[in-house]
């Protein structure tokens, strides 16, 4: 009899428990202060909103809701989940501001941790700000400088093949731009981050190059296992198809990054980096024995070589994507194309310094409008660590007809961070805010100084201290490329603008409408400046 007493005591047990969870979710649920908040019907108790948002592209369904209720609503995620949307400045401001209170939320976490392990990226509180405080030299102004040169010989080689290819026989100049300037910031951030030759523009692969495949190509495809296992931790047990790859993948990278770092800390230790080595990892392994840090604020071993990854991840993507969108808005701006190769064809060398190219004002603002229009990463969610009030900047009207000045915000509740839309919200750009005009720069409107981001008077790289520590790397590089390509073609959208969609994972990026199973492209049509 005693093991049916057991088994009869477990099922008790658990059931207990699962009553509790359920009841503790509905006290929550009914208890909520965004219950007071107005926003969309709910069109399905188990999915919420999100069927309908995944079908949006580039926010346009979070703008449509912000427009009929106001700057801050809520809705509904999986499982009766709320979701609070927030476009008020001053709220804004304070969620990126006090990143000890708003964190990543479990699940982004686990999935992060998933791909680029225990770096910069995932690390919360003090770890966090003591990473912080080690790599911010190695992503200063100075260092940004030194590594120019890197941008500018993969620019120029990316250019001399994207002249071959174009020009083969029934290429009739098309090219598609986006896998080839994914393989040149996967050459850059490989040499400028770790002193590590991908050499992917010459077609080669190697063990990281296949492993930073693998681990992306796991972190760009959804699966439902993925999802319940990041949002149920109790389910993380379940086997996922890609475990065993990633896993290796893994293996490999921590295998080779610790070979880097290794030669990384020969030359630290040899008194050599100021001289040999200006890469970002021994950079900052420098910055992590200087005898300015104390021994306990040092990052481990392990802290370092799980910012190799991170590097990969933050620093390849991102720069291609958003690169790619910039030719894309000037495919369908001519005018601006034109007005930009002048402004390029005047500077007197094909190897500018990061001084030069931050000189040219045009180029700026294209970079600046492109980032604003096309921002390479739509939005990111925060997750209460305690019970809290979030201010605004001008009063709501909630679903009662009452103004309110702000919200309680209560521990676990979640909050997503528009990117996207506060760069192209029309009550600070104005009506044409979802056009690419960079004129739009030679006079900012004084309200978008509201806006709480670390760069450009917007917020594609986030603001606070979490705020994108890599945006000076990607900015030069970025203006290095349109520099190079721009000067050397005139582009043409090989299709109808319409046939071009957005795909969000992570970060934005095009695909065909007519053929989304081909993958992500963005196929131009490429003719060579011929210079009088």
């Amino acid at each position: 009899m005693a093991l049916p007493s057991l088994a009869v005591s477990a099922l008790t047990t658990l059931g207990c428990y699962v009553f509790y969870q359920v009841s503790r979710f509905f006290i929550t649920l009914w208890t909520s202060p965004l219950r007071t908040l107005r926003g969309p019907p709910n069109p399905s108790l188990l999915f919420g909103n999100m069927g309908p948002i995944q079908k949006s592209e580039n926010a346009g369904l979070h703008e449509q809701w912000t427009a009929e209720y106001g700057h801050t609503f809520t809705y509904k995620m999986m499982f009766l989940e709320d979701r609070l949307y927030t476009t008020d400045t001053k709220a804004l401001n304070h969620i990126l501001m006090n990143s000890y209170i708003y964190q990543k939320p479990a699940a982004s976490k686990y999935n992060l941790t998933r791909i680029v392990g225990g770096g910069v990226l995932v690390a919360e509180e003090d770890v966090h700000k003591q990473q912080r405080r080690i790599m911010n030299p190695a992503f200063g102004a100075s260092q940004i400088r030194e590594l120019t040169e890197i941008f500018v010989e993969k620019s120029i080689q990316l250019r001399d093949i994207w002249a071959m290819e174009s020009s083969k026989e029934g290429s009739n100049g098309h090219v598609e731009v986006l896998s080839w300037l994914s393989k040149m910031t996967l050459d850059v951030i490989g040499q400028a981050g770790f002193n590590y030759r991908f050499d992917a523009l010459s077609g080669k692969t190697s063990e990281l190059s296949e492993a930073f495949s693998a681990i992306f190509e796991s972190a760009t495809t959804a699966s439902i296992v993925m999802l319940l296992r990041g949002m149920i931790p109790a389910l993380r047990f379940l086997p996922d198809p890609r475990d065993g790859k990633i896993k290796e993948a893994h293996q490999t990278m921590n295998q080779i990054g610790q070979q880097l770092m290794q030669e990384s800390k020969a030359d630290v230790t040899n008194g050599k980096t100021s001289w040999t080595r200006r890469d970002l990892l021994s950079l900052l392994l420098r910055a992590n024995v200087s005898g300015d840090l104390p021994p306990t604020q040092r990052m481990t071993d392990a802290d370092v070589l799980s910012q190799v990854p991170t590097f990969l991840v933050a620093g390849h993507e991102t720069t291609s994507t958003g690169t790619t969108w910039a030719l894309f808005a000037l495919t369908q701006n001519q005018e601006a194309q034109r007005k930009l190769r002048q402004e390029l064809l005047a500077v007197g060398t094909d190897n500018p310094t990061m001084d030069e190219l931050n000189a040219l004002p045009y180029l700026d603002a294209v970079v600046r409008e492109s980032l604003r229009v096309h921002s390479p990463v739509l939005a990111t969610t925060r997750e209460a660590a305690q019970d809290d009030f979030l201010p605004f900047s001008e009063p709501l009207m909630d679903k009662h007809g009452k103004m309110i000045n702000g919200l309680q915000i209560k521990k676990g509740q979640t909050i997503l961070v528009p990117i996207q839309s506060m760069n192209r919200i029309k009550s600070i750009w104005g009506e044409d805010a979802t056009e690419f005009k960079p004129e739009r720069w030679e006079k900012v409107p004084e309200a978008a100084s509201s806006i709480p981001g670390v760069w450009g008077n917007m917020m594609t790289f986030l603001g606070g201290p979490r705020a994108c520590i890599g945006y000076r790397f990607s900015l030069v590089e970025m203006k290095v490329l349109l520099f190079t390509l721009v000067r050397a073609f005139e582009f043409e959208l090989a299709v109808p603008a319409s046939e071009i969609g957005k795909k969000s994972f992570i970060v934005q990026r095009p695909l065909l409408r007519s053929n989304p199973k081909a993958g992500n492209q963005m196929p131009l049509i490429l003719k060579p400046v011929v210079q009088a």
